[in-house]
C-alpha cells in the first residue's frame, strides 16, 4: 500500500520508535499522536520525547466533561516532558445547541444520543485537526475490546476526497508489554488507573471496572447488557444526528 508516493510496508520491520521516527521524516509538521492519556498513549509521548521527534505534534480533547484528574495529569505532563500538549475543545455554539435540544444527560436516553453526543464533544473537535494533518497516530491495540480486535497496523482513511494514514503503532502490543515500558522507562501514570479505571472518558459516561470485565467495560454502563460495542465514535463511522423532540411532534 502506498500513501503519497511512499510504500507503507517499510512501517512492518520497523519498531514503534522505528515508526514514529519513519513518520516525523517524511511528515514533519503533519502528523499528531491522538491521546486520553492512557498507558498506550503514555508510551507513544515518551517515545515521541525520548527520540527528539518534534515534528510530530501531541494533542488531545478536552470535552469539557473530563474526569477531574485528567486536567492536573496534563499539567504533570507538560513538565515532566518539557513539551506543550496541544487541547482541543468542542465548538461552544454546538454543544449549547445540543443541551438545548436534549438536555445535559443525553447520553442515558439512547445510544443514538449518546453517540452525539460523543460527536459533538469529541470527534468533531479530533476531525478539526485532521483536517490539519497528514497522519493520525493512535494507542488504538487489538487487546483491547473485542471490537478492535482487527485493528491494523496502519490504514488510509478518505478525509473529504484527502487522504490521510492512520497509524496504531502499538497495534498488536500486549498489557504485559505495554506496562513494562512504562515501569522500565520511569513514563508518567494517570492516577486513575489506581481507582480501578481502564480508560479515561467523561464524568458519569468512564467508571472503573471490576476483576475480570472487559477494559471497556467502565465506558457507558447502562448499554453493557445490549451493546459491545463501546466506542466514542473516534473510530467509527460519523453517526446520525437524533431528532429533536420539536422535530418528532
Amino acid at each position: 500500500m502506498n500513501f503519497n508516493g511512499h510504500d507503507l510496508s517499510a512501517l512492518d520491520s520497523l519498531d514503534v520508535a522505528g515508526r514514529l521516527r519513519w513518520v516525523a521524516d517524511r511528515f514533519g509538521g503533519r502528523a499528531g499522536i491522538g491521546t486520553s492519556f492512557q498507558r498506550n498513549g503514555m508510551l507513544l509521548i515518551d517515545l515521541r520525547c525520548r527520540h527528539k521527534l518534534d515534528g510530530i505534534q501531541i494533542y488531545t480533547v478536552d470535552t469539557e466533561r473530563l474526569l477531574p484528574e485528567t486536567y492536573p495529569f496534563i499539567e504533570t505532563i507538560d513538565r515532566h516532558y518539557g513539551i506543550r500538549i496541544d487541547v482541543l475543545r468542542p465548538d461552544a455554539a454546538e454543544v449549547r445547541k445540543m443541551v438545548d435540544d436534549h438536555g445535559l444527560y443525553l447520553f442515558f436516553d439512547s445510544k443514538e444520543k449518546q453517540e452525539h453526543c460523543c460527536s459533538i464533544r469529541k470527534v468533531k473537535p479530533n476531525e478539526r485537526m485532521l483536517d490539519k494533518i497528514d497522519v493520525w497516530i493512535t494507542g488504538l491495540r487489538r487487546e483491547q475490546s473485542a471490537f478492535r480486535k482487527q485493528t491494523p497496523l496502519y490504514e488510509v482513511l478518505d478525509r473529504h476526497g484527502r487522504p490521510i494514514l492512520k497509524l496504531n503503532p502499538l497495534y498488536d502490543w500486549t498489557d504485559e508489554r505495554i506496562v513494562e515500558y512504562i515501569r522500565a522507562n520511569d513514563v508518567p501514570v494517570h492516577p486513575l488507573y489506581e481507582q480501578g479505571f481502564a480508560s479515561f472518558g467523561c464524568v458519569i459516561c468512564t467508571t472503573p471496572i471490576r476483576p475480570g470485565e472487559d477494559k471497556r467495560a467502565g465506558r457507558w454502563r447502562w448499554f453493557n447488557a445490549v451493546d459491545d460495542k463501546k466506542e466514542c465514535g473516534l473510530h467509527l463511522p460519523a453517526p446520525a444526528v437524533p431528532e429533536t423532540e420539536a422535530e418528532t411532534d
